[in-house]
């Protein structure tokens, strides 16, 4: 099986907890898209769009936007959201199917470390339009609460990295490429005029379940439960509880961290 398809498996069984855990793409990096673009989009392409949470955030200032998503259980969950405007295609970064010199905009959102760097930006220059913009928005885990809750978090998560590098049948079934090289990627790649990196951060209420159910909502975590759950079991419990004690049951505030490179073709 190759790595895109082993990363696409990665997302299968918990499209529900992804779509009610994960932030929706806040306005500041489309403000910035659109003005580097100088004008509305026409067409927006949200490559690796999940259950399209980043996608239908386009319909209010673009006159199409097409979700890619190979994860068939991400994507089902995308395609009931579909409207005249927002529409969804089964299609891996780096054949997406769509013609040449199609979009102004194309975007990953949380999802260009799960792609070939290579590839994926070669398709993203066959179907940007000269001028064109193409963003990868990635949000900091966790998101800023109560030091209790991201050290309870971080804890667990280091738990998790542990494991998902230790174990063999775990290792193996995914290969996830550096954050921290996107923008040296887009760079070197010479189909951009200019690059940059934002950086920036939006508040959402949270709820204590919602707080826990982010780490839920992450692919290394769900394979840890899927292959191995005895692993993690243990650590999952002391989550919860840590999680209920420093929230009670009201709606709070949060922010999340946001790192966005930017490329204009």
């Amino acid at each position: 099986m190759s790595s895109k398809q082993n990363n696409a498996d990665r997302f299968l069984g918990f499209g529900e907890v992804y779509e009610n855990a994960r932030p929706k793409v806040p306005k500041y990096p489309i403000e910035v898209i659109c003005r580097y673009l100088g004008k509305a989009p026409e067409l927006v392409v949200d490559m690796g769009c999940g259950t399209g949470l980043s996608t239908e955030v386009w319909q209010e200032v673009c006159g199409r936007v097409i979700g890619i998503e190979p994860s068939d259980d991400m994507r089902s969950i995308a395609e009931k959201k579909s409207t005249e405007k927002m529409s969804f295609i089964k299609a891996f970064s780096d054949d997406t199917g769509l013609e040449s010199d199609c979009a102004d905009v194309v975007v990953c959102s949380q999802s260009f470390h799960w792609m070939e760097p290579a590839a994926t930006l070669k398709e993203v220059d066959r179907i940007l339009k000269k001028g064109g913009i193409f963003a990868a928005i990635d949000c900091d885990w966790p998101p800023v609460a109560k030091w209790e809750a991201e050290s309870a978090y971080m804890e667990l998560y280091g738990r998790v990295k542990n494991i998902e590098s230790g174990v063999p049948d775990i290792k193996d079934t995914f290969t996830r490429y550096p954050k921290d090289k996107h923008l040296e990627n887009m760079t070197k790649s010479g189909y951009f005029r200019y690059t940059r990196e934002l950086l920036f951060c939006s508040s959402e209420k949270c709820t204590r379940e919602r707080f826990c159910n982010i780490i839920l909502s992450q692919g290394s975590t769900q394979t840890i439960l899927k292959k191995h759950p005895e692993l993690i079991g243990e650590q999952l419990d002391e989550f919860y509880k840590s999680i209920n004690s420093a929230f009670d049951t009201e709606p709070f505030d949060v922010e999340f961290s946001y790192r966005m490179r930017i490329g204009v073709k």
